[in-house]
């Protein structure tokens, strides 16, 4: 079990931007009265944890197309066509779009309702008008581009906490933590075990975690791997235990899914 120091999804309007913090204290990362406290994971349990996640991902990271590119712009596409859909669908039509818009200046110049049929059969249309919104806001105020720091990137209507560590990471190689439901899911598992995952505080101590164990170097292997591991091996419904690297210090082991309610 680790020892503790004094102890994808969801729309960017969801709980992984709106409650995420930036300072917090961990010893008040979950205040409430429903949650016991809980402290992020120690250095030499950081360490651990880094190693393997780092070992498991570049012997079994899925190759997305959105990983051999860092232009900030198709990265960010990516993000948000992945937000509550599978990569299976979101494949194809990732190719699609960028044949259509493959700039901010060709988004932010197309037709809004071209812009909503291409995103077709992807659903949840208000997500293609706020990369459109997105990117006309670059091309207004950035010459087409994306800044690279988190509260420029925020500031763009659409853009949350998740979005803006994914693209800082994935796109500009910076140090920046990332909370999507995958990744809440094995942060929970491994170094929580028991509580309710969709209680607000326990949200917030996640990002607290998130961004406890971030490395300092291979940040963008390390966060790739993390979503990788929740979508294809510490799953919701059916974890793959049995082959999982972290099961000696996995908090949720042996997994039972009446501990995440």
């Amino acid at each position: 079990m680790f020892s503790t120091d004094l102890a994808r999804w969801v729309p960017e309007v969801g709980w992984a931007n709106a409650l995420s913090t930036s300072g917090t204290n961990p010893a008040k990362s979950v205040e409430n009265t429903s949650v016991p406290l809980i402290m992020v994971p120690n250095p030499p349990d950081r360490q651990w944890f880094r190693r393997r996640l780092l070992t498991w991902y570049r012997a079994n990271g899925r190759d997305l197309p959105w990983r051999v590119t860092a232009d900030p712009y198709h990265i960010l596409v990516s993000e948000v066509m992945l937000q509550q859909t599978q990569v299976d669908r979101v494949l194809p039509k990732y190719h699609e779009w960028l044949g259509r818009y493959p700039t901010f200046e060709a988004l932010a110049s197309a037709e809004e309702a071209d812009v909503v049929r291409t995103w077709y059969p992807l659903g949840y249309n208000i997500r293609p008008r706020r990369l459109q919104t997105i990117a006309r806001e670059a091309v207004a105020r950035f010459d087409g581009r994306l800044p690279d720091d988190e509260a420029t990137l925020r500031s763009f209507k659409g853009i949350g906490a998740y979005t803006a560590g994914a693209v800082m990471s994935f796109a500009f190689g910076k140090r920046a933590a990332i909370l999507d439901t995958n990744v809440a899911r094995v942060l929970f598992r491994i170094f929580v075990g028991k509580g309710d995952i969709r209680a607000h505080a326990m949200k917030r101590h996640l990002w607290d975690v998130s961004r406890a164990v971030l490395p300092h170097r291979h940040v963008f292997d390390f966060n790739q791997g993390l979503m990788d591991f929740g979508a294809t091996l510490c799953s919701a419904r059916r974890p793959k235990c049995l082959i999982c690297p972290m099961t000696s210090k996995c908090k949720a082991y042996p997994f039972n899914p009446e501990h995440e309610h």
